[in-house]
């Protein structure tokens, strides 16, 4: 008998524990004051939203040869903060040429104009209109920042982005944009046998509907922001300027770009990156050597 009603008492128990599970909870005190960047945690967490206490100190001026695409999402930006008309942007390109640094040093220089960063990761897309109650009636101007996309068409969080891009029920507020980076300029793998589907009518090319259905997507940011490979002599811009900004040994020129091509070669990429992981161990390496 006690056996039983100790069985009965344990599966309430377990069953109480599931409904609390699926019961909304509140959101607690979000710590908006005192922080410019933030993470979202998920609407199961209280509060949903963590402030990021250590920023990346990258400044506008640190990036180079970059400067049209810089150029580009910092007028945008100030466009947002002016509380004038501007647009989600997708910064699509190369690995390691700059995409989300330039999004971090834009809060660097402006985060003291009001402007505040939200990252979030793609599994937590499909709560971008719990995300959006929560920020549109702060006076802050929020960034929605969503690093190296990518989708598969039957991604959820793929088909949430794109209803909010589009204007869905749960249309951006004026104090809310999305800037999203990714390696792809569709956000989504494209295959060879989708261009197989295009068809020439009176000259024009009619995409396939696979491929319609990748660029409908892509299209909804209003500023596309390509980055390309930077150039050997752009590479070795990068690697000086990070010396400089470490303050790095003085050192013969021919050996320093010497070594500065080799690490480059031996990860096959002459990246923004890179020249920042080069210019660390150079500047390192040397400083060891004189003590």
């Amino acid at each position: 008998m006690f056996k039983r009603i100790a069985s009965l008492f344990d599966h309430a128990e377990r069953v109480l524990d599931r409904i609390d599970r699926l019961v909304p909870r509140e959101p607690g005190a979000i710590p908006w004051d005192g922080a410019a960047a933030f993470r979202w945690l998920g609407i199961e967490h209280t509060p949903p939203i963590k402030p990021v206490k250590q920023l990346h100190r990258i400044a506008l001026a640190d990036l180079r040869c970059v400067d049209r695409q810089k150029a580009e999402l910092e007028r945008n930006t100030r466009q947002f903060l002016h509380g004038l008309p501007a647009n989600n942007a997708l910064l699509w390109g190369s690995r390691g040429t700059g995409k989300s640094s330039l999004v971090k040093a834009l809060l660097h220089d402006y985060a003291g104009r009001g402007l505040r960063l939200i990252e979030v990761d793609k599994a937590h897309l499909v709560q971008l209109p719990e995300i959006l109650d929560l920020v549109s009636d702060r006076p802050e101007k929020f960034i929605l920042f969503s690093d190296d996309l990518s989708f598969e068409s039957e991604d959820p969080s793929y088909k949430t982005l794109k209803a909010v891009l589009d204007g869905s029920l749960s249309v951006l507020s004026g104090n809310v944009l999305i800037y999203a980076t990714s390696n792809r300029r569709h956000l989504m793998p494209e295959y060879l046998r989708e261009n197989l589907d295009a068809r020439n009518f009176d000259g024009e090319i009619h995409h396939g509907e696979a491929v319609e259905e990748k660029i409908s997507l892509s299209e909804r940011f209003g500023l596309w922001i390509p980055f390309h490979p930077f150039t050997q002599d752009e590479y070795l811009i990068l690697v000086q300027h990070w010396l400089e900004r470490l303050q790095a040994p003085q050192t013969d020129s021919e050996r320093l770009r010497a070594e500065a091509l080799r690490w480059a070669l031996q990860r096959g990429s002459r990246s923004g990156r890179v020249a920042w992981q080069f210019a660390r161990d150079w500047s390192g390496r040397t400083r060891l050597g004189g003590t």
